[in-house]
């Protein structure tokens, strides 16, 4: 109850690192900084957002909103990182009582959001900074890899940081990494890739020097990644799945509930989708541990979605007939966990989304 907004009878509220120790304060922040922190004795606390000149935008962007304010979020100390808390409500949990993968996935690109615009970036859903803005530029995702260790049940407290770096002279990424805030644990990693596009001619576009210097300065000094193991998951490139593929939910249409504030269907959607072919009786003895997504072109609101699954042969001596629709024995790893190929293309055959994913036995029900 001690973080539920309820429980809250002021406006200015910052929650200190110490777990369960929540303080409240009202600071004053000087003009024309960036968002950093102030030491205090004891503890370090957040400027509270009155007047915001970015660094990265040169302009005065915004004042604080009441959500500013009671956000359980904040910048960390060396201004690199973002870290944000949130209670798991009942309506984000699934049929196995607990949050489904698109809640998961949901959480990641709220806490993104919430980092950008703490540094000053634009709130207009882009994310973007004043010279992208003046090109016509925006941030679109070319890769999402998601890893889950354990899912949390509703009421749960997750805590999430994340980071954002540059990545090749066309992209950039962001990391996430989830918590259990009850306890520390480590329940998730998450990592995507972002390229830049024009608006106007949906290009990709190379980044500038002059928008990368605005968006480094929030940018760890030195590489970080969530995934730092060598040949680990997210690098992997995601196969072909070859026609005809085992398993198909054709005829999927995106709903007016799935486009979001750019008028494109939400990346969450596309996860939503791939799982849409999924065979019932992997969902009901398994649950998904990892998805990786690679985006290929955009999705519009009166587009025909096919979404194509089969098992990935995982060993080359057992894949079927030299293709990757092998069998659901061949698709599992060397962690016992069941891997699949996925497709979303649309009704003309055109590509969506390539996708993989690994399916872990169920635990027993507690």
């Amino acid at each position: 109850m001690l973080l539920r907004g309820g429980a809250f009878s002021a406006c200015n509220a910052t929650v200190s690192e110490s777990r369960g120790n929540c303080r409240f304060s009202s600071l004053i922040r000087r003009p024309n900084t960036p968002a950093i922190f102030y030491k205090y004795p004891g503890r370090i606390r957040m400027a509270q957002l009155l007047r915001v000149t970015s660094v990265a935008t040169q302009e005065t962007t915004y004042e604080p909103s009441l959500a500013d304010r009671l956000r359980l979020g904040s910048l960390m100390e060396d201004g690199f990182s973002y870290k944000e808390k949130f209670i798991v409500r009942c309506y984000e949990v699934g049929i196995n009582k607990t949050a489904t993968v698109e809640t998961i996935a949901n959480l990641l690109q709220e806490v993104g959001c919430n980092h950008a615009q703490s540094v000053g970036f634009s709130t207009d859903g882009f994310a973007t900074t004043l010279t992208m803005r003046k090109l016509h530029l925006i941030w679109v995702t070319a890769r999402m890899h998601i890893e889950i260790y354990k899912y949390p049940a509703w009421g749960d407290v997750v805590e999430i940081e994340t980071w954002c770096q540059s990545e090749g002279r066309i992209g950039t990424r962001r990391d996430w990494i989830l918590k259990d805030y009850a306890n520390g644990e480590v329940i998730g990693r998450a990592t995507s890739k972002w390229v830049m596009m024009n608006q106007d001619t949906r290009r990709l576009q190379k980044v500038t020097d002059e928008v990368r210097d605005e968006y480094l300065v929030h940018c760890p000094k030195t590489l970080r990644l969530a995934f730092p193991e060598e040949n680990n998951a997210s690098l992997k490139k995601i196969a072909k799945l070859d026609d005809p593929a085992q398993h198909s939910k054709v005829g999927l249409v995106p709903r007016r509930a799935d486009l979001d504030m750019n008028q494109h269907v939400n990346n969450v959607t596309y996860i939503g989708w791939v799982l849409e072919s999924m065979p019932q009786e992997i969902i009901d003895s398994h649950e998904l541990q990892t998805i990786t997504l690679d985006y290929r072109r955009e999705c519009q609101q009166d587009d025909v979605v096919n979404s194509l699954t089969s098992p990935e042969s995982v060993d080359a001596h057992l894949e079927l007939n030299g293709t990757t629709n092998g069998s659901l024995v061949s698709g599992k790893n060397e962690n016992d966990c069941i891997q699949f190929l996925h497709l979303l293309r649309l009704s003309d055959g055109s590509e969506i989304n390539r996708g993989r994913t690994e399916w872990r036995k169920k635990p027993a029900k507690r």
